[in-house]
Order: C-alpha cells, then structure tokens, then sequence
C-alpha cells in the first residue's frame, strides 16, 4: 500500500475523554449495555459502600457495619452505608480520594487497595463511569457536622455541594439511575443482586448487606445477610443445598502468612457424595477457573490424609499427592485476601500469586491433621471412605 492514497490520515482520528469516552463505548466499562451493564454499575457502587465499612470501620460503632441497597420504584439503585465519610472536597487521605474526585474523575488518585480491599464486581470500573453512565446521581456524604448533597445529571455537575442541616451518625448514600439511552435494558435482577451479596457477606464475617426491592406492585420484598461464621456459614449453605438434612460437620480454620503477605480462610466438609465442589476466591472475587489457592488446598488435603494413613498403618501405595480422587466428596471454600493479587486469563478468574500455593498447601495440611489427631473416630472415618473410594475405581 506505500504510496498509495488511503484517505485517511491523522484529522480523521477521533479522540475521546473523560464522560464522553465512557459514554461512546460503555461496554468497554461495564461489560454490555444488556442487563449485565446496569449490574456492574450496582457492583461498583456497593464494593465502594463495602471497602468504606471494611476499612474505615462501622460508623454505628458496631464494629462489623451494614450496607443497605435498595431498587426503587422509579428504577433507581440506592445503596446506602454506615462508613466513614469525609466531605466531598477534602484533599485525600489514607482512606484514599474525596467523594468527589471519584465521582467526577479517572484520575482522582490512588484508590484503596491491599488485602482488606472486597471486589464486588469482576473488574473495577469506579464510581466516575457510574456517575457518566446514569441519566441522574445523587451521592450524599454525612459526617460528624453536617450533611452534604451533590447532584449530576450524566456525568455533569448540577449544582454546587450544599450543606445540609447537621446529619445523625456517618455514612454515604449514592442514588443512581442507568441511562435508558445507553443500555437496552435500566432494570437490575432482584436474584441476581441477591446472590452476589449473599457471598460477599459470607467472604466477609459480621459485614451486614440488606436488598430491598420496592418495585413490585403487590409489595416489597427484602433480604438481609449477615453470616458470623463466614466461610464456615459459607459450606454449611452449600450442604444444604443437597438436601442431606444432616447438621454439617464443618473444618474451618484462618491463618496469616507474610511469604503471601495475606491471610487465608478455609472451610471444608466431607459429604456422603462422591462429588467435589471446591470454590476458590481471592479478595472476595470469584476465580472460578482456580488458581494457586485452590491448588494449595489439594496439595494440603492430600498430604494430612496421606500422613494419616501412614501413621495408621493403612495402605498407601494407591494414594498418589496429585490424585484429585482424593478430594472427590469435599465441599470447600479457599479463600485468600492479597496484598497485591494477581490475577490471570481474559477474564481474570484464575489466581496467579505463586507463594501461595506453598502457603495454603503447608496450612491446610497442619490445620487438618491437628483436627485429625483431635477427633480419630471421624477421621479414620474419612480416610477409610476415600481409600475406599479408589479402590472401587
């Protein structure tokens, strides 16, 4: 083609920024302008009510804090939360960037970020591509002297922050409502929403998040999730829906380990089924295609119940390390909160961190072979079933 006229040269390339960048290719923010679209927007919001909670601490002074998010009849998203919040003008701190900055920049500085940090959504988009994305936003900051309101209409300042009469308790409270001339659809699934949140809660012990939808003629209908347990609570649920209507006998345990420079927490239970369910998590966000935690957990299954058998005097020449067989009727929950998570694949669902294969590996043999050595009935149980397990195979 050298030499040749195409009819294109450098006035034909359009930049974009900022809202407008946003606007003219929303799917590359949120995922679609299908459903899934106004989704990510909810996610985005409430991973930002949860990190305020989680990290800034309950405002209620309940030490574990709430999220309240609530579908409005008008098709509206409200989600409402009991953290810290400091005005809308403040320079930063600690905590990261001020409300407004987030709301009205991609460049509003570091965000939060370290092992304490839940992914709501599978990707962080920020508060500014939901305020650029709905047709009005309304972000109220209450703090320990007054209560601030802001309002956008796309993305665009309506009006100057204006102080309000003095506000009772602290918190924040985003109201938005997706842009119909953006997405195909602006409704959000009750069930959907109430799935996600339900695990988050279970990902983070003594969080609190409610969802109200006032949507439905006939009245309206609420969820609260709360679980003490955490992932215990968590493969307990997962029992549950096989219908054993049996009380599960859980193993759970958390462990710190600076060579990961985070912390883990693992749940497992042994069914009378001879399938596995193991679901891996790392900052609270789903790898549904595994990853070095979920490695790690095989490895350390595998290695306690081997030491058992030998200990015992049992037959170990047909159980091999590598063997999945030998978690074949495990429910578990692995999940892991990173300093500095590494995630890899196009969809980010596969842990990458190397040191924590050897962490989670080395804790969850220790940790099970001390419950073990605590209850031998239940134990030689166990490993019978599974010696016996591939036998048969």
């Amino acid at each position: 083609m050298s030499g040749e006229n195409t009819g294109y040269d450098a006035a034909d390339i359009e930049v974009l920024e900022g809202r407008e960048a946003v606007r003219k290719r929303p799917g590359m923010w949120v995922g679609s302008t299908g459903e899934r679209g106004p989704h990510h927007m909810v996610f985005e919001v409430v991973g930002r009510a949860v990190n305020q909670v989680l990290v800034g601490g309950s405002g209620s002074g309940s030490g574990s804090g709430f999220v309240d998010v609530t579908l409005t009849p008008d098709g509206g998203v409200r989600v409402a939360d009991d953290g810290p919040a400091g005005p809308f003008e403040a320079a930063g701190d600690a905590r990261g960037p001020d409300l407004e900055a987030l709301l009205t920049s991609f460049h509003a500085g570091p965000e939060l970020s370290g092992r304490q940090i839940t992914d709501v959504g599978q990707f962080r988009a920020g508060l500014f591509v939901v305020n650029a994305l709905s047709s009005r936003l309304t972000a109220e900051a209450r703090g320990e002297e007054a209560r601030r309101v802001h309002e956008y209409a796309r993305g665009v300042e309506v009006a100057p922050p204006a102080a309000m009469e003095p506000a009772t308790g602290s918190g924040t409270t985003i109201t938005f409502w997706p842009d119909s001339e953006i997405f195909e659809t602006t409704q959000c699934s009750f069930a959907v929403l109430a799935e996600r949140f339900r695990q988050v809660a279970f990902l983070n012990r003594g969080l609190g998040i409610s969802l109200t939808d006032e949507r439905p003629a006939g009245g309206a209908r609420a969820v609260s999730f709360r679980f003490p347990e955490g992932v215990r609570d968590f493969v307990a649920a997962l029992d549950a829906e096989t219908g054993s209507g049996v009380q599960p006998d859980v193993i759970g345990f958390e462990h710190e380990d600076p060579r990961m420079a985070g912390t883990m927490e693992v749940a497992l239970l042994w069914t009378g089924s001879r399938k596995e369910r193991i679901l891996g998590f790392a900052n609270s966000r789903a790898t549904r295609e595994g990853g070095t935690h979920v490695d790690g957990f095989r490895d350390g299954v595998a290695a306690a119940v081997i030491a058992y058998a030998r200990e015992r005097g049992l037959p170990t020449r047909d159980l091999d390390p590598r063997d999945d067989r030998i978690c074949r009727s495990l429910t578990a929950v692995v999940s892991v909160k990173l300093d500095h998570p590494e995630f890899l694949g196009a969809t980010r669902g596969l842990l990458g961190n190397s040191e924590v294969r050897d962490c989670v590996g080395d804790a969850v043999r220790e940790h099970l072979g001390i419950w073990f050595e605590e209850e031998p009935e239940r134990a030689a149980e166990f490993v019978a079933r599974i010696l016996r397990g591939i036998h048969e195979d």
